[in-house]
């Protein structure tokens, strides 16, 4: 296999490339495409085989949850339940942008996606393109980072096509990613307003702290 490569405009996607992508997706199928920070591995959530094809292809162990992107925080009640204070907070200071919220996954979510933890990571992206190809799919997608296991995270395209240019059939080329930092993952799951860091990225510690303390 051979990757196709898509030019995709980052700030200004074009309707009708986004519609491919859509359409791409809705088969089935794995994506790269860039969002605020990494270029990640976009799949259906719902489609069980294309999850798979996500574990397959960076060999990633089975009881690590993939990450979704979704569009708005009205979306993550949507997958999500038992949200609390904490949650609404975050979201209202934070996204869109770097920062993964780890919560109690809803009914509507497959187990294997969640890889049989219950919890499910949410993020809305600054990125246009990851937004556009949400909002058509009318689905959260996965978010993954696309690189192999062991090997740095991919900022550009081509560090995506060096690593996973046989085993992904489309990479959508949006330039250089906004950030060369990872998201911040705050894990929400232990409800009563709890929360832990389980990644400090690009937002640090300090602000969540703060933002949590109003």
């Amino acid at each position: 296999m051979t990757a196709e490569v898509l030019r995709m405009h980052p700030d200004e996607p074009e309707p009708d490339l986004v519609r491919y992508v859509v359409s791409h997706l809705a088969a089935g199928k794995v994506a790269a495409l860039p969002t605020d920070t990494f270029y990640g591995l976009a799949v259906d959530p719902v489609n069980l085989r294309a999850v798979e094809q996500i574990y397959e292809i960076k060999t990633r162990a089975k009881h690590k949850p993939l990450s979704l992107l979704i569009g708005s925080v009205e979306h993550g009640y949507e997958l999500a339940r038992d949200l609390d204070t904490a949650f609404d907070r975050l979201a209202e200071r934070f996204w869109p942008g770097p920062l993964t919220i780890i919560v109690k996954a809803g009914s509507r979510l497959p187990l294997r996606v969640t890889a049989h933890t219950g919890n499910v990571a949410l993020r809305v992206p600054e990125a246009a393109i990851p937004r556009a190809i949400v909002d058509g799919l009318g689905l959260p997608i996965t978010a993954t980072s696309a690189n192999l296991r062991g090997l740095p995270e991919c900022t550009w395209a081509g560090c995506v096509r060096e690593q996973l240019g046989g085993q992904v059939p489309l990479i959508v080329d949006g330039g250089p990613t906004a950030r060369s930092m990872p998201t911040t993952i705050v894990d929400l799951s232990g409800g009563g307003n709890s929360w832990m860091i389980l990644r400090e990225g690009a937002i640090p510690t300090h602000e969540i702290a703060l933002a949590l303390q109003r």
